[in-house]
């Protein structure tokens, strides 16, 4: 049995010559693809074209045309771009929270990228029209000096701060305050159902691995996540069905029991229950979409 593992404590270094981190991924250099891991730096992930996983906090889901994500301070999540991916890319920029110092951040000008972080503690998804023109200023950053990289990203944080098109991932409060004992709970869950969910999961087994009864387990999932253990397991399994429709030309009934479904009408109840659509309305749609 694989070992089951907590949230990975990401150590972050500035960028030489820099006050935050500014990164392009690499083949072979990319090893938080896979891992569940937090840090206290905010985290923007612009990825240029592709498609994969996002698992952040408590959501799951699947982007085929490209990313660009804000992530809050502690907020756990995986990596989006590996060698898997057929996408080489990302670029990740990583800052401190009240990074310029608490009178800066406070100056009329700027106060309002306060208000952007405490969203970004949700997660935020950004929409087409946003990813496309931020994505292009963070790619732009990448042959500055300091001070024109720090500028860039002051507009980078403007633009984002102003935009309509996006959508928070997360309920309020999930970011883990990493004092908090109970995280290495929820770590050990979401790293068990990230590893095994195309394995049988019971409830009664994940509730003595988290050494708490059902009832008491179920409350306490549904307390941290806003979902029922049994519909998180099927939204990742539901997420990971999604991808193989992109990705693969083979029936549905293989996509199903690939993605840990042992039902193929529980699979199409539970794929329409999370899309408002069929698997096969889905794939339909996705490939009208990349012609």
């Amino acid at each position: 049995m694989k070992a089951i593992k907590t949230a990975a404590y990401e150590v972050v270094e500035p960028s030489f010559g820099s006050s935050f981190s500014y990164s392009q991924f690499r083949p072979g250099m990319n090893l938080k693809a896979h891992l569940w891991h937090y840090h206290p730096e905010i985290e923007l992930a612009f990825i240029n074209g592709g498609s994969g996983k996002r698992q952040i906090g408590s959501h799951v889901s699947y982007y085929t045309d490209g990313d660009l994500i804000l992530i809050g301070s502690n907020l756990p999540h995986c990596g989006f771009t590996d060698v898997s991916t057929g996408n080489s890319n990302e670029v990740i920029i990583q800052i401190k929270p009240g990074f310029m110092g608490d009178a800066f951040m406070n100056l009329p000008e700027i106060k309002s990228l306060n208000g952007l972080f405490d969203r970004a503690l949700g997660g935020i998804a950004f929409g087409k029209e946003t990813k496309a023109a931020v994505g292009q200023l963070v790619e732009e950053m990448a042959d500055l000096e300091p001070f024109e990289r720090l500028l860039k990203l002051l507009e980078v944080c403007h633009k984002l701060d102003e935009a309509d098109d996006y959508k928070i991932l997360n309920a309020q409060g999930f970011s883990l305050e990493t004092q908090v004992q109970d995280n290495d709970r929820i770590n050990m869950v979401f790293n068990y159902i990230k590893d095994h969910f195309l394995e049988p999961i019971a409830l009664e087994d994940m509730a003595h691995k988290a050494s708490m009864t059902v009832p008491s387990f179920c409350r306490y999932f549904k307390k941290v996540t806003n979902k029922t253990f049994v519909n998180f397991v099927n939204e990742y399994r539901v997420v990971h069905a999604c991808k193989l429709l992109a990705e693969k030309q083979v029936p549905i009934a293989e996509v199903c029991y690939e993605s840990g479904f042992n039902n193929f009408s529980h699979f199409n109840k539970s794929f329409k229950e999370f899309t408002g659509k069929s698997a096969s309305q889905y794939r339909k749609e996705l490939k009208a979409h990349l012609q």
